[in-house]
This record gives structure tokens, C-alpha cells and sequence, in this order.
């Protein structure tokens, strides 16, 4: 039984890393609110966390998602999810903990995947306040990696999963699912692209492994599922989900192209820039950390996470 405290516990990944690990691990939170949880010895704010238990490892999750191009929040992204980055794991530093697990986001590798695959040796080039600033905590955690002697005692591991998915997920596959579940067609059909996700099992599975384990060694890992997931698909198993026909238009792509230039003439939702966030494939390697987990598969398919998050939005 290990002793992890969570940070951003109150959160959406928080939540199901509580209902996964509590029966094996004693938890602990930190998190902006102080709230009773069930399965959690106790849960801290912010402005008290140097009166922490004794841990063994520290997840960290807080931070602030969903980039925008709103640039006067910039300065907010840099301040969570940078700023509190540094402040907690210099407490790890200084504490006997033994593990921590920092969650960036394949966002801050690459906001569009160069090639056919996105792996760990891509060199880094984010796009947007939100990959830039979980850049910048990483090269923080890495410059001590490098340079302070005392990382031979612990182990420190940079995690950047796929898009997260499972109950009590709020985000775009959300929306998605709620545009498929009114009946109201997907235009986009005949662009066949695929992308990465990563299911909530599959995530928790791998942090408690590098929690439970000691020799697996420190460093950058990309997390996700392992086989990639085509946007017609998905709405065909969101139609399958709700009891409706799969509703895909096929329009000819120099329309859609013409139709996205319009768009972004008039400030219509459709421009070139959403069209191509739409339509790019965004394949993501778990080669690495299955290799260092020493497993040939994750636990669950792409397809059985799909499904099961799928079925908790009903």
C-alpha cells in the first residue's frame, strides 16, 4: 500500500484515480477546495500543503486545460501550470517521497503531429498558451533531472496523454456526442482520419504501475490507447450508443475547403484552421511506456474504453 497524494484530486481524472486506487493505496488531495472525498484520507489546499503527511509518490494533475486564443489569459496559463508545477514538485525534491508522475499533454509536444506517428524523440513545438506553458513546466522538471543529484534516489516521470476519456468527461467528445445525439449529420465524411485517445483505465493503469514499481526508468512518456480511432467511426459508435442511424455526409472536400474559406471570411464556426483540426489525423506512439511497463497491450482496447465512456454519458 502506498501513500499518493493527488493534486487537482476534485478534478475529472482525480475523481476516477480516487475510485480505482483507494482500496489498494492510501490518498491524500490537494486541491483548491478542501472537501470531504470518499476514499481520501484527507484533502489540502493550496495555501497549506507544506503541512503534508509523509508520501511515497505525488501525482501532480492540477493545472488549467482547454487552450484559447483569448491571449489576455495567456498570463494564466503560465501561472497554474507553470507556476504551481514548480511549487510542488520543489516540495517533492525537498521531501522523502520516493515517485512523481507530472501530467502534461501531447499538446506539448506537437499542436499538429509531424509524419505519421507522434513519439517521444519529436523535438517540441507547441502551439498556444496551453502547450507552451506545459512545455515550459517540463523543462522545468527536466533541468533538475539533469543537473541535481538528488533525482538518483527517486523516480521522476513526465507523462503527455492522448485526449482522456471515460465517466464524468467534459470536453469535445462531449460535444460531439451531443451533436450526433440530435440527429444533426456529420458533414465531414469523406475526410477518413484517424486519432489517439486514451481511456481512463488505461492512464490509471499505467501511473499505478510506475507508482507500485521501482525500476522503471524516469523520464518522458507518451500515453494512449493502442490503436488510433477515425471520426466516422466514432460517430458511428456514438449512433449505436444512443439508439440512432449513423448520419455522414460525404460532401466533396474542395467544397468543404471552399465552404472553410468563407468561413473564415465571414467568422463562421467552419474556417480553414477548425477544418484542419477536424480532419488531420493525430496518431500518437505507446511503444515507450509499454516497453517499460514490459506489456505487449494496454488493458483495455481502444474501442471497449470508447464504449464504456460512451455508455457512463447516457
Amino acid at each position: 500500500m502506498k501513500r499518493i497524494l493527488i493534486t487537482g484530486i476534485n478534478g475529472f481524472v482525480g475523481t476516477n484515480f480516487t475510485k480505482r486506487w483507494s482500496e489498494n493505496h492510501k490518498l491524500f488531495g490537494l486541491d483548491i477546495k478542501r472537501s470531504d472525498k470518499k476514499g481520501v484520507e484527507q484533502t489540502f489546499g493550496w495555501d497549506n500543503f507544506n503541512n503534508l503527511p509523509p508520501l511515497d509518490a505525488i501525482v501532480h494533475l492540477a493545472g488549467k486545460a482547454h487552450d484559447t486564443k483569448n491571449k489576455r489569459l495567456t498570463h494564466s496559463y503560465f501561472d497554474i501550470n507553470v507556476g504551481l508545477t514548480q511549487k510542488i514538485f520543489d516540495y517533492f525534491m525537498e521531501s522523502d517521497a520516493k515517485t512523481f508522475v507530472f501530467f502534461s499533454s501531447v499538446k506539448a509536444a506537437a499542436d499538429s503531429v509531424p509524419g505519421d506517428i507522434l513519439t517521444e524523440n519529436v523535438v517540441p513545438h507547441p502551439v498556444g498558451p496551453y502547450g507552451e506553458s506545459k512545455i515550459k513546466a517540463e523543462q522545468y522538471i527536466l533541468n533538475f533531472m539533469k543537473n541535481d543529484p538528488r533525482v538518483h534516489d527517486k523516480n521522476i516521470y513526465i507523462l503527455r496523454p492522448c485526449m482522456i476519456h471515460g465517466p464524468g468527461n467534459k470536453g469535445n467528445l462531449n460535444l460531439l456526442y451531443n451533436v450526433v445525439s440530435k440527429g444533426i449529420p456529420w458533414p465531414l465524411g469523406s475526410y477518413e482520419n484517424l486519432r489517439s485517445f486514451c481511456s481512463i483505465d488505461n492512464i490509471s493503469f499505467v501511473v499505478e504501475q510506475l507508482i507500485v514499481k521501482d525500476d522503471i526508468e524516469s523520464g518522458t512518456y507518451h500515453v494512449g490507447d493502442d490503436e488510433p480511432i477515425s471520426t466516422n467511426e466514432l460517430i458511428g459508435m456514438i449512433s449505436e450508443s444512443v439508439g440512432k442511424r449513423s448520419r455522414i455526409w460525404r460532401l466533396p472536400k474542395g467544397l468543404m475547403n471552399v465552404a472553410a474559406s468563407i468561413g473564415g471570411v465571414l467568422h463562421l464556426p467552419l474556417d480553414k484552421i477548425r477544418l484542419r483540426k477536424l480532419t488531420e489525423n493525430y496518431i500518437v506512439s505507446n511503444d515507450k511506456i509499454k516497453r517499460a511497463l514490459g506489456i505487449e497491450s494496454m488493458p483495455v482496447s481502444a474501442i471497449e474504453g470508447m464504449k464504456r465512456t460512451l455508455e457512463s454519458f447516457r
